[in-house]
């Protein structure tokens, strides 16, 4: 039942915006939409005032870091309508260099989500009034959701005692990386465990 009122909705946003949707796919009861970014303010706020839509409840932006694109993020807007109990994705596409327009003349709160996604992952949003990092220090280098951004960071930040003050430093592993057996604990290793030679044996 609900399937089937999300694909009417798919069909009634492919006749209302036109090439405005370029994928409609419902999947997993939920309805997925792809949109050009220029059409995106357009299409958010068709879906926000149109009496058969009415998706008012504007849920989260995030992103999504497919490196290997060429297009490599995925802008991902989650809305629900509460009048219709449907939800629904829009997606677009952008680069590193690709400014998506803001939405935040149609949902002033979209302010904080999309400076959430530019500290997260360098998506850059036009016309948005307050875009600077939200999450990460002052002075962070890159972006830490990436896929490509080093797992260990690049500084590492800790409070100087004697200093009386946070310092940045290089990111110093404390320990060698380890080799692991991935042997199941069930059915036990090869060799004796440090520690093992003290117990008792019965």
């Amino acid at each position: 039942m609900m399937s089937e009122a999300l694909h009417d909705l798919a069909g009634y946003l492919k006749d209302k915006l036109g090439g405005a949707v370029e994928t409609a796919d419902v999947r997993f009861g939920e309805l997925t939409i792809t949109v050009p970014a220029s059409e995106i303010v357009d299409v958010i706020a068709f879906l926000k005032r149109d009496s058969q839509c009415q998706f008012y409840s504007f849920l989260d932006i995030s992103g999504v870091d497919y490196p290997a694109r060429p297009l490599r993020f995925d802008v991902v807007y989650h809305l629900l309508s509460p009048r219709q109990n449907q939800r629904i994705r829009v997606k677009v596409q952008a680069d590193e260099d690709m400014l998506v327009p803001s939405i935040w003349e149609v949902f002033p709160a979209a302010i904080w989500y999309e400076r959430e996604a530019y500290d997260l992952f360098g998506i850059l949003f036009s016309g948005n009034p307050d875009l600077r990092r939200i999450l990460t220090d002052y002075g962070f280098e890159g972006h830490p959701l990436r896929k490509d951004f080093p797992v260990t960071g690049f500084v590492e930040v800790r409070y100087d005692d004697a200093m009386k003050r946070v310092i940045y430093e290089p990111v110093e592993l404390k320990q060698e990386f380890r080799n692991f057996d991935f042997l199941s604990p069930w059915e036990g290793t090869d060799y004796v465990l440090p520690g093992d030679e003290k117990a008792k044996v019965n």
